[in-house]
């Protein structure tokens, strides 16, 4: 592109000085602008006149005028009215601009509100569909962590030994930089053999780990800013809670949880018969409450085969043929005076 095409019409008013302003008032004054009468009458070398006329015809401040017999009149034009004319193709030039500019925002108004919509929605909520991008997330929620973590890990005697072995690396990293990180499990973790490895050896580089009969449900939480809960169809996806108020009642309900849980560090130094107690006292309460055995099952943290063979074991101790009368036989017997919950209160099965 040349000089030429990059310049404007007010370029051709720049670069004006002292001896146009002097040319132009003499043009102003004496309506002609022979570049010999100029240069005399302002006292400048007549080669320096022209050039300073020919500056001034080309800011629309002169204008000339040919006449008959080859005359040529030149008058001074009114600065208004040579800058009105200057101006006239760039104001053009600018309203076609922003012509074209009210047309994109027509057209990209519809995508900018959708963006906004969701952008606002992600820094709340997101949503994450598959394992391995639950994965990276937690990965990079764990390396930017400064001060706390909060886990439950409802089932923890059935939790993947890779997923153990990667959360291990990971709670491992975090401890060493002085993070405190609290676990919860449910009880049945304390029987399988891949949950003691790992809260044994986490627990020895200072993570904190407690049990209990019944959890509310998965959580992460990362400095109580962030949290991850599972999504609704029991698959691998979680979804990034950002939002302040639901991450600490989210936050609020785990330290109630972990208030009532037991420490757990070495499950062959820490009752076991006590633990097996609770969970069998448990079983027998949400018999009572008329739950099915994959309620059950899923409150306890363990397998449905493994919640059966629990429910029968009861059902023959207590001399019961049925589950509400197991629940009945258990009343009777006093078993559920310590333990029933508000909303578990024995209860015909439908």
């Amino acid at each position: 592109m040349t000089v030429r095409e990059e310049s404007g019409p007010f370029d051709e008013a720049r670069g004006l000085g002292e001896t146009d302003l002097a040319v132009y008032g003499w043009v102003l004054e004496h309506r002609t602008g022979g570049a010999e009468a100029v240069a005399e009458g302002v006292g400048i070398a007549e080669g320096e006149a022209g050039a300073s006329l020919e500056r001034l015809l080309r800011a629309r401040l002169l204008h000339a005028q040919d006449g008959s017999g080859g005359t040529r009149t030149v008058f001074a034009v009114a600065p208004e009215t040579a800058l009105a004319q200057l101006a006239a193709p760039v104001e053009a030039r600018i309203r076609e601009q922003q012509a074209r500019l009210a047309e994109m925002r027509e057209d990209l108004g519809p995508f900018v509100a959708r963006y906004h919509q969701r952008h606002a929605y992600g820094e709340a909520l997101e949503l994450l569909e598959n394992v391995q991008d639950v994965r990276n997330t937690l990965n990079r929620a764990s390396d930017r962590c400064r001060k706390e973590v909060l886990t439950s890990q409802p089932g923890g005697g059935a939790r993947v030994p890779e997923a153990m072995r990667e959360a291990l690396v990971r709670d491992r990293a975090m401890l060493e930089r002085g993070i405190r990180l609290r676990t919860l499990y449910h009880h049945t973790a304390r029987f399988n053999g891949p949950s003691q490895a790992y809260v044994a050896a986490a627990s020895a580089l200072g993570g904190e780990y407690r049990t209990a009969h019944e959890l509310f449900g998965r959580l992460i939480v990362f400095d109580r800013e962030v949290a991850f809960i599972p999504v609704r169809d029991d698959s691998w996806g979680a979804v990034v809670i950002r939002e302040p108020s639901t991450v600490a009642y989210l936050c609020e309900i785990f330290e109630q949880a972990w208030d009532r849980a037991t420490p757990f560090a070495d499950a062959a130094s820490q009752g076991l018969e006590e633990v097996s107690r609770e969970i069998h006292e448990t079983i027998v309460r949400l018999l009572a409450a008329g739950l099915k055995d994959e309620a059950i099952a899923r409150r306890l943290g363990m397998s449905l085969r493994t919640a059966r063979r629990h429910i029968a074991d009861i059902m023959d101790e207590l001399g019961a043929a049925s589950r509400f009368q197991a629940g009945a036989q258990a009343a009777a017997q006093g078993l559920l005076a310590a333990g029933t919950g508000p909303g578990e209160q024995p209860r015909r099965p439908e």
